[in-house]
């Protein structure tokens, strides 16, 4: 990957309503490959956001994890990267890729990621501006699948001190998925509960990347549940075959503030 810049081209210059507090989605995972659902999920807070809060949305990334994840069936950074931009190039106007956790020779706890946004956003380019040319501070939220909830009221996965952190300081949005029961996970999470918004997911998608990786291996066609730029990179470089660079038998337990299993 070229020498990292962070990326800010569909950033909101100034808000559309300064009696609003902006907000930044950041969802961070896998993407192993992306898939629809990854994308759809900013839409749905899209709407959560403008139909439901008092947040303005002024931009949206995806931050795949880096290689040190060492996830069964993870392709490198750099393919997982190349993917996620397909993805986004010519269907998003406000989504963005960085770069920064995937190019990291460490794995970095999500807290650590939602920092590095913090620094980017507040501290470098100073929040936003408003139409009386104040400049806000912007709102950093993590965005992901139920799933996540699930993993941070189950005892032991996530440390309470990056718990705080997270919801605490940032808060997060989350989509909700068939088969993960929402109020029975924020049950013990009720310290931080105003911090949590819930998205409901009316159409119900759970198209994942392990189930695309399973199809590929298997020779079935993925055309209509990922971009096809992307199923046309997939191709192009030969990944996710039983044979291919992505077919990795490397496994992790899941680490206390590990939470990239959330979207893929």
């Amino acid at each position: 990957m070229d020498a990292y810049n962070f990326p800010d081209y569909r950033l909101k210059k100034k808000m559309d309503d300064p009696s609003k507090t902006p907000l930044l989605l950041v969802a961070c995972g896998s993407f192993s490959p992306i898939t629809f659902l990854h994308l759809r999920m900013f839409v749905m807070a899209a709407d959560y956001v403008k139909f439901s809060t008092d947040f303005e949305i002024v931009g949206g990334y995806l931050s795949p994890v880096s290689d040190a994840y060492k996830k069964a069936g993870l392709a490198s950074a750099e393919h997982r990267v190349a993917m996620c931009q397909l993805a986004i190039d010519r269907t998003s106007n406000w989504l963005m890729v960085d770069s920064w956790e995937a190019e990291q020779k460490e794995y970095q706890p999500t807290a650590v990621v939602l920092d590095h946004f913090e620094h980017e956003i507040n501290i470098i380019r100073k929040g936003i501006e408003a139409a009386n040319g104040e400049r806000k501070h912007v709102r950093i939220a993590l965005l992901a699948g139920a799933d996540l909830i699930q993993t941070m009221s189950t005892p032991g996965v996530w440390s309470e001190k990056d718990l705080d952190h997270i919801l605490g300081r940032y808060g997060t949005f989350i989509v909700e998925r068939s088969g993960t029961d929402i109020d029975d996970a924020l049950a013990s999470l009720q310290p931080w509960k105003e911090n949590i918004y819930v998205i409901q997911q009316l159409i119900q998608n759970d198209v994942s990347s392990t189930k695309i990786r399973l199809f590929l291996r298997r020779g079935m066609s993925v055309h209509y549940l990922i971009p096809a730029p992307v199923v046309e990179y997939i191709e192009q470089n030969h990944l996710f075959t039983e044979d291919g660079p992505a077919s990795s038998t490397h496994s992790v337990n899941q680490e206390k503030g590990m939470g990239k299993e959330s979207v893929g």
